[in-house]
């Protein structure tokens, strides 16, 4: 009897752990057509409305920076909970990690999910650059050079 009694609360507690566990996905970012291969591709990606626009990189969830070999470069960000998601692409050109400007505009490549042009009347925002994850994703970013 206690045999059959410690199997029923194993299940159970089995179970609950099971139905609680937090589904995770990655995302695979994509980036090619950049001008040169100094640098590196440094990838902020963010879960909060109102985190976009971002110069200065206080805002996002995680940032990564891959190599770029033949003018493309690919980073995955694994271990992602379901949830909406936005990215910011900047082609660091000397690798100081931050986005470099002439007097206003900036010097290097930058980019952001679902955008394939920036100007003053499509200016970069959470809103309209999140995406949902809900399943392991790919997706590419156009890089652009102001």
């Amino acid at each position: 009897m206690r045999v059959i009694l410690l199997v029923v609360m194993s299940v159970f507690v089995l179970n609950i752990v099971a139905q609680t566990k937090t589904e995770e996905y990655s995302l695979t970012i994509e980036v090619e057509n950049l001008r040169n291969s100094k640098g590196v591709l440094q990838v902020a990606l963010y879960n909060k409305d109102g985190s976009i626009p971002d110069e200065n990189y206080k805002n996002y969830f995680k940032i990564e920076t891959a190599q770029i070999t033949n003018g493309k470069s690919k980073i995955i960000f694994k271990n992602l909970p379901k949830g909406k998601y936005a990215v910011n692409i900047l082609h660091d050109e000397n690798n100081n990690g931050k986005i470099d400007k002439g007097l206003i505009l900036p010097k290097e490549g930058i980019g952001f999910s679902n955008y394939s042009s920036i100007g003053l009347t499509n200016r970069p925002n959470f809103k309209k650059a999140s995406f949902d994850l809900f399943q392991d994703k790919e997706i590419k970013i156009k890089v652009i050079y102001m």
